[in-house]
């Protein structure tokens, strides 16, 4: 059998004196590699189109709640693309231990709207103090912890992993469907035949152009998909130029603008439960995006990743901006398109920070409408979902108790997505949690490989166990497609 090729990490490669430029060069892993200016900036702009509007929603929720103005809304929103671009830099770049140095974007995380809703409504600017000085104080704790937490690697066998990536695409699969509809559950025309045929018309065009485009053009068939949509869009009356209209053309977020800091135990205590939640979604997230690129996520990259959203996070409040973590949509173009570059992630980073800067920028990429994102949404995180399937494929469901974990962590994990009021008399700080089909989900299949895998096992079953995970490491990796 022939040996299978390894793929350099630049880092390492740079290390090792052994190797000659030319070899080093052959053996650059994919996500390692540079593209040319145009492509890297175009596929850097579809990671950003993808990923647009789930980075203004959550300060477009927070916001208003604590009493801010639209203008000052708009700050936020301006803040939350400048830090999610820095956090992704820190991320796919990374400095000594911090960065996973993989195609992964971070941005707002939307586990913290609600329990930042709860600790600022109506205090205007006071609770955004205090809702920054808890997520200052959370993601510290947390880059603390991270060299611990990704211990927990080894808790993720096929079994986890696969469940766990299924979870994340289904369960962002009700963000494309309600995008489709229009986003906006109150307005007149949410769940128009109008805004459902703009996204079946958009996710037709991104299906038409993945099959009949070759090379470059179609690993950015759903930036073209999301043009064509939006051009269609104009005449039919869902693009909404008002953005562009009322934007500033050169903005920074100053630093603290909504005044120092403020501490409050109960509010720190709230953000460090969503820090947790956001560190066990990102560990899950990077081994989905290990396999995807074929760069498996261990206990290092895994640390690294981790400080990364913490250090971004703790990094956040002071330019005015919310927690960040992993943005899992992402993950599904870097599968659907093959491009595995983690500088063409980069690049989306520095656009978001320009976007950041110049609002004006922003709006352009606002005027998508989202009937026409959650139409390639749907292609998206169906991608994430299919890439769970496929490692679900590996992990010997035929074996033991592995379809009964399966089994029930799928269906613990959905329950916030088939029964959103499921928990609704439970505390409000345990739905930070239970509200996560994601984490739910990960903690259950976790708990159930332990017990039934790893718990009361005799040592000639423990030894089959290694033989069929050795077997399983050292098989050919999946490409998804």
């Amino acid at each position: 059998m022939a040996a299978t090729p390894r793929f350099r990490n630049d880092a390492d490669a740079a290390s090792d004196p052994g190797i000659s430029e030319p070899a080093k060069s052959d053996r650059t892993h994919p996500v390692d590699e540079t593209l040319p200016p145009l492509k890297m900036f175009t596929s850097g702009l579809q990671h950003v189109a993808a990923m647009y509007a789930g980075v203004v929603a959550p300060p477009m929720v927070v916001g208003p709640a604590v009493g801010l103005t639209p203008k000052e809304t708009a700050f936020l929103v301006a803040a939350s693309l400048f830090t999610a671009g820095i956090a992704t830099l820190l991320q796919t770049l990374g400095f000594w231990r911090i960065g996973a140095r993989l195609p992964f974007v971070n941005g707002v995380s939307f586990a913290g709207v609600t329990p930042m809703v709860a600790i600022g409504k109506d205090r205007g600017h006071e609770g955004i103090a205090v809702i920054f000085g808890a997520i200052i104080v959370a993601s510290l704790l947390g880059f603390v912890l991270a060299p611990y937490f990704c211990k927990l690697v080894r808790f993720f066998p096929p079994v986890v992993t696969g469940t766990v990536i299924t979870l994340i695409g289904v369960s962002l699969l009700p963000v494309a469907f309600n995008w489709s509809q229009g986003g906006n559950a109150t307005a007149d025309d949410y769940g128009s035949t109008t805004n459902i045929i703009m996204a079946a018309v958009t996710l037709v065009i991104v299906l038409a152009l993945r099959k009949l485009l070759r090379g470059f053009l179609q690993q950015i068939a759903i930036l073209l998909g999301l043009i064509a949509g939006t051009l269609i869009a104009i005449p039919v009356g869902i693009t909404d130029f008002g953005a562009i209209k009322d934007a500033d053309v050169v903005g920074f977020p100053t630093p603290f603008h909504f005044g120092a800091p403020q501490f409050e135990i109960a509010a720190i205590v709230s953000m460090c439960i969503v820090m947790l939640v956001c560190m066990t979604e990102s560990t899950a997230d990077m081994l989905a995006l290990g396999k995807i690129v074929d760069r498996p996520a261990d206990e290092r990259t895994i640390e690294g990743g981790l400080r990364a959203d913490t250090l971004g996070s703790a990094l956040s409040p002071l330019f005015n901006g919310f927690m960040c973590s992993a943005f899992a949509q992402n993950i599904g173009l870097v599968a659907m398109t093959k491009v595995r570059s983690r500088f063409v992630v980069a690049t989306g980073g520095g656009i978001l920070i320009v976007l950041g800067l110049v609002p004006v920028a922003a709006s352009v990429i606002a005027l998508v409408p989202l009937p026409v994102l959650g139409g390639a949404g749907i292609v998206l995180f169906g991608s994430v979902a299919a890439s769970g399937i496929q490692t679900l494929a590996t992990a010997a469901l035929e074996k033991g108790e592995n379809a009964l974990i399966v089994a029930a962590a799928v269906g613990i994990g959905l329950i916030p997505i088939a029964a959103p009021d499921f928990y609704h008399a439970f505390p409000k700080d345990l739905l930070v949690v239970l509200d996560s089909g994601i984490s739910t989900g990960c903690v259950v299949a976790i708990v159930l490989n332990l017990a039934f895998n790893h718990l009361g096992r005799k040592p000639d079953e423990e030894e089959d166990a290694e033989t069929v995970t050795e077997e399983l490491a050292n098989a050919a990796p999946v490409n998804v497609h």
